[in-house]
């Protein structure tokens, strides 16, 4: 009796591509959504809106810097740090 298996190391033709993380620029700002992700960008920190501003408040994320009346954005160099320590299990 011959039986038919499918080898371990295809994925279905519906599973998503990975997308690398993003390169994070040597300095600037970046804004919530290039933080958090959304459909025109990967997340870095994948966590929703309101727990990223809470996480703000608590001190568990990097304080935002207001650029303008409606514009806020977080230092690369802070992103950067948190990410590091995220991948070192700190956070």
């Amino acid at each position: 009796m011959v039986t038919q298996t499918t080898p371990l190391h295809k994925t279905p033709a519906t599973a998503k591509p990975v997308t690398p993380p993003p390169q994070l620029p040597e300095i600037g700002y970046l804004r919530l959504n290039q933080i958090i992700g959304d459909k025109d960008h990967p997340p870095i920190i994948p966590v929703g809106k309101t727990s990223w501003w809470n996480g703000c408040k608590s001190g568990k994320y990097p304080k935002p810097v207001k650029l303008g009346v409606r514009t806020t954005a977080w230092k690369v160099e802070d992103i950067r740090v948190l990410v590091e320590s995220i991948a070192m299990g700190a956070a």
